[in-house]
């Protein structure tokens, strides 16, 4: 028998101490040994909570249990966490966690005190969706060579909704947090910050890129209003917050923003609260990926494919996928030397000459305009809605900064990129 000790029974710990009891058969069978929850930490005792197994509020009553062969750190947070589970795998007890904030920060260093110890995190990304065992094993033999993810539900929904049923951004985000899609404080979701946590998480499966989120682009969808839509629909894109990596000879690019995506591509199919990833090898060609990202049973569904993992075979060796730099000189690139297209907003002054004042700013740094759509705002602006040809992210954001102080621009402008 194999015992397991859960430090934070909240939905996802209650859902794996359900899910366990249901389908004990199947699981067992699977396993080889059966899995049996014995202990959770909670910082509420009094919160009466839909579990059979016995409740603490003391982290030290799992780490100190010589009886319990797993820690399931489902905790939230990056730093006490860390403490804890570094606790854990020093005693020499297997871990499954599902804290993609954690290993943002902590994944290289927990690996190597992991050791020959058991460290698996499948629920750390995209919930029910088994992307790190498909990047770690199903993919192994290929050159990652890029991958596109739709890894927040919450944002997901909110532009699904806005793109689909016209709805504003403040107002659906008032109805996500009451649907309990988004918090009271919803800025880790529509910021962007989530969905880079698991971008980071796959770029180290990936490339072995050893990157903090402080070290990447981040942006949210909290400027996103209805004139983006309607050029979106007008010109056959999605409108998706994704989390992108690209691998360009020795540079990996890594970033997460809304994106204008063509509404033939695969990811753009994904709507609602799901997830979706898409992964490009060198001999596979693309796979996609298309599940549940969040909820308590998926992702206990991921935690208990981990534990069971681990009582079939032990240590997955090792705890990335590799022991080793796994391409010679690989780093992260310079975002301002990216190169890709991109999506203007701007309020200008309704008179002869702005545009070509426009065009010459834009073509001053080598950016050509593409398509434009002209819609009357005021009696004395109009709102200019371009795309570019592909050119310079440095380029682009400085001639936004000139556009900004022309005198022209009556709000700041708003970029979206494209990737197609």
């Amino acid at each position: 028998m194999l015992k397991v000790g859960i430090i934070g029974v909240g939905t996802v710990g209650t859902s794996v101490c359900q899910i366990l009891e249901d389908n004990k058969d199947i699981i067992t069978a699977r396993a080889g040994v059966e899995i049996t929850p014995v202990a959770g930490v909670v910082n509420n005792l009094s919160k009466k909570r839909d579990v059979s197994i016995k409740l603490t509020d003391n982290i030290d009553d799992i780490l100190n249990d010589d009886s319990i062969d797993i820690v399931v750190e489902l905790m939230g947070g990056v730093e006490g966490p860390y403490e804890v589970v570094k606790k854990a795998l020093e005693k020499g007890k297997a871990v499954v966690t599902a804290n993609k904030a954690l290993l943002a920060y902590h994944r290289y260093d927990l690996q190597d005190i992991a050791g020959d110890t058991a460290f698996e995190f499948e629920a750390a990304v995209a919930g029910g969706i088994p992307i790190i065992n498909a990047l770690r094993d199903g993919l192994s033999a290929n050159h990652i060579e890029s991958m596109k993810g739709i890894m927040n539900g919450t944002c997901n929904y909110m532009l699904t909704r806005m793109i689909n049923d016209g709805v504003e951004y403040e107002d659906i985000l008032k109805e996500s947090q009451e649907l309990g899609y988004a918090e009271a404080d919803p800025t880790f979701d529509v910021g962007g910050f989530d969905a880079a946590h698991k971008l980071l998480i796959l770029a180290s499966i990936a490339y072995g890129i050893d990157a903090k989120p402080e070290d990447i682009l981040i942006e949210g969808i909290e400027n996103i209003n209805s004139d983006d839509i309607a050029f979106a629909k007008e010109f056959n894109y999605s409108l998706k917050l994704l989390g992108i990596a690209k691998k360009n000879n020795n540079e990996v690019e890594l970033r997460v923003h809304p994106v204008l995506i063509p509404d033939s591509e695969m990811i753009s199919k994904v709507d609602g609260v799901m997830n979706g990833i898409s992964v490009i090898g060198d001999k596979v060609g693309e796979t996609m990926y298309y599940g549940p990202g969040a909820g308590g049973d998926a992702t206990a569904s991921a935690v208990i494919a981990n534990i069971i993992d681990i009582a079939r075979s032990g240590k997955s060796t090792p705890m990335l996928g590799f022991n080793q730099s796994l391409e010679s000189g690989l780093k992260l690139a310079n975002i301002d030397e990216m190169q890709t297209k991109y999506y203007l907003r701007l309020d200008v002054e309704d008179k002869s000459g702005v545009l070509a004042k426009v065009a010459t700013i834009l073509g001053d740094r080598n950016i050509s305009i593409k398509t434009m759509v002209q819609k009357g705002s005021s009696t004395n602006t109009v709102k200019l809605l371009l795309s570019t040809h592909s050119c310079k992210e440095s380029d682009i954001k400085d001639a936004l900064n000139e556009l900004k102080n022309s005198g022209i621009v009556k709000s700041k402008p708003a970029m979206i990129r494209i990737e197609d």
